[in-house]
């Protein structure tokens, strides 16, 4: 019986915790720019998850309206060996040049980088899924940083 009444209180308080998530189409309307057009080259993965990011924006029209060119690409390096020349550790990065032009008054360029190391993984499929995850998390951490840096465009 405590149990039980342990595990109910737990899930209401759980309930009513007010978890939002941070770039929600409700808390889109906090930020003052929108997206006008976008326009993708280079990795059609990474550009996947940023277009799915930036798809909020892209709804209203606000005061500030962009139109973004990216550009984006993957690089995976080798970071040390082990004395049989086998790969042990690799640096995963994700390069993003965004041409940002707002209606005449505004014309800059902006490049995020974001990397990781991580180690080497014996099964090959395991190594790619983790590789793959991380691309989506550097993806994600470039897409809040350029909503980030839309938002305190002047």
């Amino acid at each position: 019986m405590l149990k039980k009444t342990f595990i109910l209180i737990l899930l209401l308080f759980l309930t009513a915790c007010g978890y939002e998530a941070t770039h929600s189409k409700k808390n889109s309307v906090n930020y003052n720019f929108s997206i006008t057009q976008l326009t993708f080259i280079g990795e059609r993965g990474i550009n996947l998850k940023i277009k799915q990011k930036l798809k909020n924006y892209t709804l209203d029209k606000k005061n500030k309206n962009f139109f973004l060119k990216i550009s984006s690409s993957k690089e995976k390096t080798v970071v040390a060996k082990n004395m049989s020349g086998n790969p042990i550790n690799f640096k995963s990065a994700i390069i993003v040049n965004v041409e940002v032009l707002m209606k005449g008054n505004y014309n800059n360029n902006l490049q995020l980088v974001e990397s990781f190391n991580y180690n080497n993984i014996d099964n090959k499929f395991d190594l790619k899924r983790y590789e793959r995850e991380i691309e989506n998390n550097l993806a994600e951490t470039i897409t809040d940083k350029l909503i980030f840096k839309l938002s305190n465009i002047q």
